[in-house]
């Protein structure tokens, strides 16, 4: 009996230790989300449809409540039109009211997309207002003019932009290009339209536009980003890569979200806001890849299209909760130091030739690439694709950057659409003129091997050297280089070819990357060489193979993230021995002298951190 007594006894002091709370129970999503909010607030986007369906009863308003709560929601973006629906304003007041009143902040969208009688569809492709019509202009001030009373902030979505062919439109073009046309009249509607009713009926109310993520395109279709950037009060960025692998969104690259914010937020300045991502498209992995390249690019507002995804659900959900607190520190740190690298340039409004969105795949090869919108003259690394060619005075500044010990990078397209080609290519090293020469690569001799490209490599040129030293050509047979450097002037050369507009029209795409590229299928070894070529004296050297980002921030430290669907080694030699972390998990990251080895799982990342930095 006495044994059972303190066999109870101690059962009894285990089962009160098991039961006992801890002294401080942990924070739930929704408080953590509120409590680093300042550093980076997760926010999104109702659309108008969802609006009318979630907003006009008492069960659906508590499952919003629910949803956002659940996710870390703490500012809500409330849509008042879209293709042809549009909110009462006696929905909207008190959906706002709903909504503040139980802690969220609250702002204002809008959709410019046609539907139903509202306004006049474009002729041409892709499903876009007319924007010449007056009845289009009207009906879109007029729901300005009724929303705006009730928000202090409202945006508009990707839609101001236009690729209309009527007659009514080719009359008002006149003997202007259908860009010069386009980017005129949208500039003036911003304000007509958009900006000045909204202020006449709340004149203290943050007008903001949103940019979509084809910044290579945007000049096509009406978005004069300098113009449009100086009307509104505030720019938020499209970082919408979504699925790399896939076609129905264009085979994006990851990078590309980053290099979208970061090249409008170069002009933008105090005008910089969040960026914009959403589910379509995307594997858990795609959809949190997004978070991640916003954050780097220096977001501090991630807006989630759209909530009908938290209604539905989507396995990227947990990846965002589960990593939150990880984007909070890499945002507290690029908020103090950004991603430094070579600088790409690409004015505003310039033709990308040959090179269409060639910045993503330079960032996909493992180059810590930063665009810029003026000319990096600090900057000792400076890449030029055919973007630059349109800077009038890029020659000047060209030998100005070698004149102080930079490093030039150019490419075929950007030799031969400038105007003094001759003086560059001389600087180069190479005959002039270059000779226009289509060709693709299906393999590559490497010194012990044939690597066979799943998808051939194209060019447009072919290059003879005249000085230069030739660092990659696909083989003997084809004596064509690849890339070529004039070390004594430190200038490079790369006979790149991602898309140009006849890509484009192959497959009738218009707005993102028309099909895969062999870019990102170069064996490692060449991808060594073509990253090596953006080096700076005193660079880590990186020894990995495409699909692998490496971004270095201001600190020294670097996020790099293996974009690859299996497992791949990375080594990294670094000029001086030290200890390392990760960053994200704190954990301590071996090295051997000088080099770091990392294994990555697919689709991983880690922020290598030198250990007392």
């Amino acid at each position: 009996m006495k044994r059972h007594l303190i066999l109870f006894s101690i059962l009894s002091v285990v089962a009160l230790v098991s039961c006992k709370k801890p002294e401080k129970a942990p924070d739930d999503f929704w408080k953590l989300a509120n409590d680093k909010k300042s550093s980076l607030r997760l926010s999104t986007y109702v659309t108008a449809h969802t609006v009318e369906q979630m907003f006009r009863t008492e069960a659906g308003k508590r499952e919003v409540l629910s949803l956002l709560r659940c996710y870390g929601i703490t500012k809500v973006y409330l849509e008042v039109y879209r293709g042809g629906l549009v909110i009462d304003p006696e929905l909207i007041e008190p959906s706002v009211k709903f909504l503040e009143e139980n802690g969220f902040e609250v702002a204002g969208g809008i959709a410019t997309v046609p539907g139903n009688d509202f306004g006049v569809k474009q002729e041409g492709p892709l499903g876009w207002f007319n924007w010449q019509n007056e009845k289009t202009q009207e009906d879109l001030r007029r729901v300005i003019e009724d929303s705006a009373p009730f928000f202090d902030s409202f945006i508009v979505d990707d839609f101001l932009c236009t690729s209309d062919t009527s007659l009514e439109s080719k009359a008002a073009k006149g003997e202007r290009s259908w860009s010069e046309y386009r980017r005129a009249l949208l500039t003036d509607l911003a304000s007509s339209v958009f900006i000045n009713p909204a202020k006449e009926k709340n004149p203290g109310i943050k007008m903001i536009i949103k940019y979509p993520q084809w910044y290579d395109r945007f000049h096509i279709f009406g978005y004069d980003i300098i113009a449009k950037t100086e009307l509104f009060d505030g720019i938020w960025v499209g970082t919408e890569s979504r699925g790399q692998y896939t076609q129905r969104f264009g085979f994006v690259q990851p990078y590309e979200g980053f290099v979208n914010l970061r090249w409008l937020n170069s002009f933008a300045g105090e005008k910089a806001g969040g960026s914009w991502f959403d589910h379509i498209d995307c594997t858990d992995r795609d959809f949190v890849e997004q978070a991640y390249q916003s954050v780097l690019a220096g977001s501090t507002e991630l807006i989630i299209f759209s909530f009908d995804s938290f209604i539905s659900g989507h396995p990227g959900h947990h990846l965002l909760m589960q990593d939150f607190e990880r984007l909070v520190s890499l945002a507290e740190e690029v908020a103090s130091g950004p991603v430094e690298g070579p600088a790409g340039y690409k004015p505003p409004n310039s033709d990308a030739g040959s090179d269409l969105y060639l910045f993503d795949y330079v960032g996909m090869w493992g180059v810590s690439i930063v665009p810029e919108s003026s000319y990096p003259e600090k900057s000792k690394v400076v890449f030029l694709p055919t973007q630059a060619a349109s800077d009038d005075n890029i020659y000047e500044r060209v030998k100005e950057s070698l004149d102080n010990g930079s490093k030039v990078v150019m490419t075929t397209g950007f030799l031969s659409k400038v105007t003094e080609g001759e003086k560059l290519a001389g600087l180069a090293g190479i005959k002039w003129p270059m000779k226009e020469m289509k060709s693709e690569i299906t393999s590559i001799e490497l010194p012990d091997s044939i690597f066979k490209l799943q998808v051939p490599l194209k060019t447009d040129y072919s290059l003879e050297p005249d000085g230069a030293e030739v660092l990659l050509k696909p083989s003997d047979r084809i004596n064509n280089p690849y890339l070529l450097s004039n070390k004594e002037k430190n200038v490079y050369v790369i006979n790149a070819h991602t898309f140009s507009q006849e890509d484009f029209a192959a497959v009738g795409e218009h707005l993102l990357a028309p099909r895969p590229l062999g870019l990102v299928e170069l064996p490692r070894e060449w991808v060594n060489v073509i990253r090596e070529a953006f080096y700076e004296e005193g660079d880590a050297v990186i020894d990995a193979p495409a699909r692998v980002s490496v971004q270095k921030l201001a600190d020294g430290s670097m996020v790099i993230h293996n974009y690859n669907q299996e497992t791949v080694n990375v080594l990294i030699t670094f000029a001086d021995e030290s200890n390392y972390l990760d960053g994200f998990t704190g954990l301590p990251v071996s090295a051997t002298g000088n080099k770091v080895k990392l294994s990555m799982k697919a689709r991983s990342n880690i922020w290598l951190i030198a250990d007392g930095r």
